[in-house]
């Protein structure tokens, strides 16, 4: 049976991981690409970037954000992207062994781990595709990037919000401000609560920040995902920023989407021929357009005659 997009909202677990499996394995197939573009023009819920460097607690703020979301009754799902290994390709780390206290049981919610390979935007070029499928299913879509820094920025591009972690006592505030990563995020969440002044501080730091590198005062929640302190908080603030009063940029992420993706594959003088103009009337089915695209430009490259 080809996988459609009724198949994916009733067929539980087993379906969403058949699907995404299908997105690494069949990614130019028709019926993916069909399968894709359904699921992008019939969303069900909205996403959350986690974003922030390595080592700062995103994993364990995730599973604390995953029971938060079943407490309320919310579905959920999470994609977890780590490191590749270098001999597998494969992701290296494995987020979902971090993320021990959900119910495997729980069709509420799904886990999937997604190697970078070689991206340098903290996530995987299969990420957007699999959010646009668990939008489709689930009421919140949590992804977690890798965290490399200041290149972190790319999962704005993919989701609705985004969550800036911080540690304290480590800097990042200060490295961020460099790096002009305190214009993308939507809130901010200072991790390890419990180490008391220590996070205050941060957290008074990052305020002071995020206002001047946006020009407005955004939210700072202090969170421990060791005691849950802050953690319901942050949960209210992400349904505020994901409210209904916040325009989903659907088209803009799909336009991000199809020009990293061609300049992926055929670098930015095959972007540049396409022009900004086409890229924007292939945002309404976004994966039929790359796919048509895709296929001109390799049989192009195809009839080539290197030969001297």
């Amino acid at each position: 049976m080809t996988p459609d997009l009724a198949f994916l909202r009733t067929g539980g677990k087993p379906a969403m991981a058949r699907v995404l499996a299908r997105l690494e394995s069949h990614a130019d197939d028709p019926a993916t690409t069909a399968l894709l573009d359904a699921a992008f023009q019939a969303p069900k819920g909205r996403s959350l970037g986690l974003t922030g460097p390595p080592g700062v607690g995103k994993s364990s703020l995730a599973n604390g954000l995953l029971v938060e979301a079943r407490r309320r009754g919310l579905t959920i799902g999470a994609i977890a992207v780590d490191p590749s290994s270098v001999r597998t390709g494969g992701a290296l780390l494995g987020d979902r062994a971090r993320l021990s206290s959900l119910d495997p049981e729980d069709q509420g919610v799904f886990v999937r781990s997604m190697a970078a390979r070689g991206r340098l935007g903290g996530v995987s070029a299969l990420a957007y595709p699999a959010v646009v499928v668990m939008q489709a299913v689930y009421d919140l879509v949590l992804v977690e990037t890798v965290g490399v820094g200041q290149s972190e920025t790319e999962v704005a591009g993919m989701t609705d919000a985004v969550a800036l972690c911080i540690q304290p006592a480590s800097g990042d505030s200060l490295q961020f401000m460099k790096a002009g990563i305190m214009e993308v995020p939507d809130m901010a969440v200072v991790t390890k609560a419990d180490l008391g002044g220590a996070a205050r501080r941060a957290a008074a730091d990052l305020r002071l920040a995020m206002g001047a590198a946006q020009g407005a005062a955004l939210p700072v929640h202090v969170v421990s995902s060791q005691t849950g302190e802050g953690v319901a908080a942050l949960f209210d603030g992400i349904l505020e920023a994901l409210g209904p009063q916040r325009s989903t940029p659907r088209a803009d992420q799909a336009q991000h989407w199809l020009r990293a993706a061609l300049l992926d594959e055929f670098g930015t003088r095959g972007v540049s021929g396409i022009g900004p103009e086409r890229l924007r009337r292939g945002t309404d089915s976004p994966f039929e357009f790359y796919a048509e695209v895709h296929k001109i430009m390799a049989n192009a490259i195809a009839d080539l005659d290197f030969t001297v």
